[in-house]
């Protein structure tokens, strides 16, 4: 019986030996697709009979999977195993059309990411940025402000999924008060006393306002105009979740009016590329999106894609399939 064959979009690099193992029950192939349009061509050929794939967001070929590609993947492609907690390179709509299911990493990448983003969180109350810039540019500490502490202010997240929950957790060992927003209220257990609230009362009555959620049609600038004119005056704004959830220039209207006192960010809406008004603006913290960038979690995130590919090979199910696909199995 021939070995269903499987697709590596992109490059394994701490998980080699695992990825290797896989070949017990598959044949492997490296794409070496040059470009989109050869990766089309090469799903009517060489790869005309994967039956899953191992995505990165790297992939030369694919690091965005559009309707196109989706439309030329083989019948026998069942399965789309993606290297990453946010799936928005991924047209997630196309994929159910086509029957094929997708799974992604989450938990992985929860402690890496809550770190970076309480980092943000510290270093945006205490105004960080300007001080190391002052200290760069030979004044010691002239000219730097007053800043704010950690402690009693009220955080809200945003998005409690586990990348929020491990934000709560950090925030309230600096004494931060917690409360929380997301599509439904999470059990007591689950939000481990973390207040929940109304949107519009999260923006209204917090200090500090966390990102944590993912980007899709319903968050995209979930954060704009509107959303700035309910927020307290000298509020603080994270975000580690994806750059477009926030309306980049109404940030930076907001950061120059003072309704946002500080920023701290890990992501951008057209990364690389980043908001000129955000780099000239010393009171926002910029980070080149580094929040799953260790040794650590990039080997357990690998590790947990290459899972995913032999559970869908060998039982036809995914160990973390995405929400919107939880209903197709």
């Amino acid at each position: 019986m021939t070995k269903p064959h499987l697709l590596l979009l992109g490059e394994i690099v701490h998980a080699k030996a695992e990825w290797e193992a896989l070949s017990d029950v598959a044949i492997l192939s490296v794409c070496d697709s040059s470009s989109k349009e050869d990766l089309i061509k090469d799903l009517a050929g060489k790869y005309s009979d994967i039956t899953a794939v191992y995505h990165m967001n790297d992939s030369k070929a694919a690091g965005v999977i559009d309707k196109d590609i989706i439309d030329a993947l083989p019948p026998s492609l069942k399965f789309i195993c993606h290297n990453g907690a946010g799936y928005d390179m991924i047209n997630v709509n196309a994929c159910t059309e086509k029957g094929i299911l997708m799974s992604n990493t989450p938990g992985t990448v929860d402690d890496a990411t809550a770190d970076v983003n309480m980092f943000l969180i510290l270093g945006a109350l205490r105004e960080f940025n300007l001080s190391m810039t002052t200290l760069r540019d030979g004044n010691w500490n002239k000219g730097v402000p007053l800043s704010h502490d950690p402690e009693g202010k009220v955080l809200g997240i945003l998005g409690m999924g586990g990348i929020g929950r491990a934000v709560k957790r950090r925030a309230e060992g600096f004494g931060m008060i917690t409360q929380y927003y997301n599509r439904k209220p999470l059990s007591d257990e689950m939000a481990a006393g973390a207040k929940y609230v109304s949107f519009d009362e999260l923006l209204a009555t917090s200090d500090v306002i966390s990102l944590n959620l993912p980007l899709n049609a319903h968050t995209r600038h979930i954060i704009n105009k509107e959303a700035f004119a309910k927020m307290k005056d000298g509020v603080v704004i994270v975000n580690t979740a994806r750059g477009a959830v926030i309306d980049e220039q109404e940030l930076v209207d907001a950061l120059e009016s003072g309704k946002v006192r500080c920023a701290g960010l890990d992501v951008f809406e057209a990364e690389p590329k980043i908001h000129p008004g955000l780099i000239a603006n010393e009171k926002v913290i910029l980070l080149p999106h580094v929040g799953t960038r260790t040794y650590e979690t990039q080997k357990k995130m690998e590790i947990q894609v290459i899972e995913n590919v032999r559970s869908a090979i060998t039982e036809a199910k995914l160990l973390t399939i995405v929400p919107e696909h939880v209903h197709l199995v």
